[in-house]
């Protein structure tokens, strides 16, 4: 006859070896944080390394290639003090120029409905990324250039856009616009629809609702593309000596600055393009901890 299990008959603290067998047992056993590293995680850190100081070595050379008093005694140049504000003026320019007519049209994209030929606005829109800047400033002068498309009836009017710090603003808004919009447009998608329907329940027209619901919310992403546009607009080389050319004071940005000083005064070319790096890593920076704040 089989015996029926009895609780009284067990032997005191068997359960609780059992248990604690286990629990030792347990304790034993590797935490997924201290399991030894396998070959195919040493491989890719191996490989990684190599892209990184691959990356870093240039960087550290151009640090490395002038003393911090050849740094600054750069600064007291003509065609550095130029260049740096030339470009800080023009690419601010173009930046406001990209977020006043980049913003309605990101805020359409994401918020409006579908209408025909909207692949062919956002394929339109993602060209400056795929496009070689020199073929943008070509495209650019054949289109706002004297005997351009529009470039001739502007010249009636006595307007001459190529060589001209205009032009300049014009490639670098070229260039940095694709960067603002579809960051912009990720921002606004990225809004809750029901928030909007209860604004506009309780009496708020469209324009109420988008300046004190949608921009607000908005707002970090329109900074993030903002700040990338910047950044490309102040770095922007092929399509500027194209279409504006590179004369100092006029259309000689810092990027240009560096290809023409680079042989007579490598200090100089060495300065400016600490600047830009270093404006870059900042921005970076600033990107990263924004999207700490609103991770």
């Amino acid at each position: 006859m089989m015996k029926r299990y009895d609780p009284s008959r067990a032997v005191p603290g068997e359960d609780h070896r059992s248990r604690a067998g286990a629990d030792r047992h347990q304790a034993l056993r590797p935490a997924p944080d201290t399991l030894p590293a396998s070959s195919l995680s040493v491989a890719e850190w191996t490989i990684g390394l190599m892209l990184l100081l691959f990356l870093f070595l240039p960087v550290l050379s151009l640090f490395l290639a002038v003393t911090p008093q050849r740094f600054v005694a750069a600064f007291g140049e003509d065609v550095v003090r130029e260049a740096l504000g030339l470009s800080l003026r023009t690419s601010l320019m173009a930046l406001m120029v990209i977020v006043i007519f980049g913003t309605p049209l990101a805020h359409r994209l994401a918020t409006g409905r579908p209408f025909p030929g909207r692949a062919a606005v956002e394929a339109l829109l993602q060209l400056p990324w795929i496009t070689p800047p020199a073929v943008a400033g070509l495209a650019l002068l054949m289109a706002f250039g004297r005997e351009g498309l529009v470039g001739r009836y502007l010249a009636e009017w006595g307007v001459a856009l190529p060589f001209s710090t205009a032009a300049v603003v014009i490639a670098q808004a070229f260039e940095g616009s694709a960067f603002y919009v579809q960051s912009a447009r990720q921002a606004f998608a990225a809004v809750d629809r029901q928030l909007t329907e209860v604004s506009r329940t309780l009496g708020a027209g469209p324009w109420r609702t988008f300046f004190r619901l949608e921009l607000p919310t908005a707002m970090p992403g329109l900074v993030v593309g903002a700040a990338m546009a910047w950044a490309r607009a102040l770095g922007e080389f092929g399509a500027t000596i194209l279409f504006a050319g590179n004369m100092q004071g006029v259309t000689q940005t810092m990027p240009l600055a560096i290809y023409t000083v680079l042989e007579r005064d490598l200090d100089a070319a060495l300065t400016l393009a600490i600047v830009l790096i270093l404006v870059g890593f900042g921005l970076l920076w600033l990107l990263s901890r924004l999207r700490q704040k609103l991770s």
